[in-house]
């Protein structure tokens, strides 16, 4: 595994950061008892800190232990709530969104603040001692206001839960993390030169020769594929590597996942595995395309007959044309990586944007266009996505609205709903740039 690999899983880990919070509140407490020994020894320290901050040894010992036992009761209550929000998540959204709630900063920064201040009051109830020297303490004073943060903490952490709770908050949080994703990680077509056809003909050329396949040691999902380690690897071993799965993607154990052309030499073709991270769950990095299903599964949710929501539907679909319409006005990643002589080192399986869309939407189309609200959001969100986008877009989205109408039985339609159905179809058309295309359920 790589450095990089194991820095991704480290820090997807649900203990990294109240791990950290915990290793501080440690390294406070021994400066605290250090403080305390030897600066309060000094006797002009008391003229310029307030008396009341001062604390004898007995009384100090009390209010550690009450606060360490009120921080644990709080952390208990957390923990607690965190269950309550997983088991909605489980039964009314996805189980593929627990992850959302789970690595959001602000519920690991709350629970850090929990494990650190019982870390930090408990070990000063055991470094704190009586000398000679020093009868008063500072630092029981230092837990008291960190207690009072924590409260404070609490406070927050509740009305945080009640957001996340809401449907409509989660899908917020999940369509602004995924647009933030596609403006860090993918640049503007229009920034792009035109691509070179004959740039991949090394691509043609090694279909016709068999690749040596090197296989899955472990069964799992994969979740980090180091892209620029592998490179920098093949370009050493003169060799051409491919994945033939992506992130996110279950691989069975034994299951040919690397393929290898070596050209000039022969390479150790099993430490290409290091270079791909495998776990027993999906990235809790989000992949865009992740990120899509989970809002398509919230979607596919509401509309069970169970529970019958098709406003939530409409959220979905409304989110996922927004990001859609962003994602295609991006550069994809080519599935050819070259390395600094243009050679091509790495290929991985990359879906155009006609593949994004069916992945959102031939689910929905089929569990929900029977719905005519659903169906009208739908065609909004087509028409979103094609209006501030490249004709091939454009394309893609009329190919794709003309799928959806071959399971429409517009003799099951009622007057108004046909009528408000071809009017927004005959807008789309107009968008797409496909007027004369356009008929009239």
């Amino acid at each position: 595994m790589s450095l990089g690999s194991l820095f991704n899983r480290i820090r997807s880990n649900f203990l990294y950061v109240p791990s950290l919070y915990g290793i501080a509140a440690f390294v406070l407490a021994l400066l605290s008892v250090q403080f305390d020994l030897h600066m309060l020894s000094e006797e002009n320290i008391y003229s310029w800190v307030p008396s009341s901050l001062f604390i004898p040894i007995d009384l100090a010992r009390t209010i550690l232990g009450s606060i360490s036992a009120a921080l644990l009761t709080m952390t208990t209550i957390t923990f607690s709530t965190i269950l309550v929000v997983l088991t909605t998540y489980l039964s009314e959204f996805s189980p593929r969104t627990l992850q959302n709630f789970i690595s959001d900063p602000k519920t690991q920064r709350v629970l850090g603040f929990f494990v650190a201040g019982i870390i930090y009051s408990i070990l000063l109830l055991l470094f704190l001692q009586e000398s000679d020297s020093v009868t008063y303490y500072i630092s029981p004073s230092f837990a008291v206001f960190f207690a009072i943060i924590c409260v404070f903490m609490f406070v927050f952490f509740i009305h945080h839960v009640s957001s996340w709770i809401q449907v409509s908050s989660l899908l917020h949080y999940i369509t602004r993390e995924t647009m933030e994703k596609i403006e860090k990680d993918l640049p503007d077509e229009k920034d792009i030169a035109p691509e070179n056809p004959w740039d991949d003909w090394e691509g043609e050329e090694i279909k016709q020769i068999e690749p040596s396949p090197v296989k899955a040691e472990q069964a799992g999902y994969i979740q980090h594929i180091d892209v620029t380690g592998m490179i920098k690897q093949a370009e050493k071993d003169d060799c051409i590597i491919r994945v033939n799965a992506k992130v996110s993607e279950y691989v069975e154990q034994g299951a040919p996942f690397l393929s290898v052309w070596e050209r000039s030499t022969s390479c150790n073709k099993a430490m290409y595995r290091n270079y791909i991270t495998q776990g027993p769950e999906k990235a809790s990095n989000d992949t865009v395309e992740f990120a899509l299903v989970k809002m398509v599964e919230i979607a596919l949710r509401a509309l069970s007959p169970g529970i019958n929501d098709p406003n939530t539907a409409i959220t979905c679909i409304t989110n996922l044309g927004k990001i859609l319409a962003r994602l295609g006005r991006k550069h994809l990643p080519r599935a050819y990586h070259h390395d600094k002589d243009k050679n091509i080192r790495l290929i991985l399986d990359k879906p155009d944007f006609a593949e994004y869309l069916y992945t959102c939407f031939h689910q929905i189309r089929q569990h929900g266009f029977h719905d005519i609200s659903v169906l009208f959001a739908g065609i909004e969100a087509f028409t979103l996505i094609a209006h501030t986008n490249s004709d091939t877009v454009k394309q893609a989205v009329w190919e794709f609205t003309e799928y959806v109408l071959e399971g429409i039985e517009a003799s099951e339609l009622l007057t108004l709903d046909k009528r408000y159905l071809n009017h927004k179809l005959y807008v789309l058309a107009g968008v797409c740039r496909r007027s004369q295309d356009f008929q009239e359920l």
